[in-house]
């Protein structure tokens, strides 16, 4: 318990210090498409995703994901904000729904969140992020938090 408390504390310190240093956003693209690799604890998971802006702060992510025995479909509605004098790097965050399905039949439903940084490389139709990724599955009655998963995307881009 204690363990998960500070890692409350730093996430909110974290998120706080994002905060401060952030500025306006403006989208650096408009869609992006290519690898998402989920890893941590338990399975490591490997498929392709998509991003896409809606406006300069709000966008969304779609990824199916593959593992040992696994098939992952998940979705998240994503707040992003620029980062001062860093052209190009964003910090975001984000939640939203996810479908777990094993090869033994069994389906499992977890809201999975995000918090991380969105790279666009500069004159090139490259973008690249990271974040952290914790997940609550929920299943038979039961529920699970995987404190322990981090996200790295690979995308192209287009305007």
């Amino acid at each position: 318990m204690k363990k998960l408390k500070l890692t409350y504390v730093l996430t909110a310190i974290f998120c706080s210090s994002i905060l401060l240093f952030s500025t306006n956003a403006q989208a650096q693209y408009k869609t992006g498409a290519g690898l998402l690799i989920d890893v941590g604890d338990g399975t490591t998971l490997v498929g392709p995703h998509i991003k896409n802006f809606f406006t300069a702060n709000h966008g969304g992510e779609a990824a199916l994901l593959f593992g040992s025995d696994l098939t992952v479909l998940q979705a998240q509605y994503q707040y992003h904000q620029s980062i001062a004098n860093a052209d190009g790097l964003q910090w975001y965050l984000g939640a939203g729904p996810s479908f777990i399905f094993a090869e033994n039949s069994d389906t499992e439903v977890s809201l999975v969140s995000s918090l991380g940084l969105d790279y666009k490389i500069t004159n090139a139709p490259l973008a690249l992020s990271f974040d952290w990724r914790p997940r609550m599955i929920f299943y038979d009655g039961d529920s699970e938090f995987m404190p322990g998963r981090f996200g790295i995307g690979l995308r192209f881009v287009f305007k």
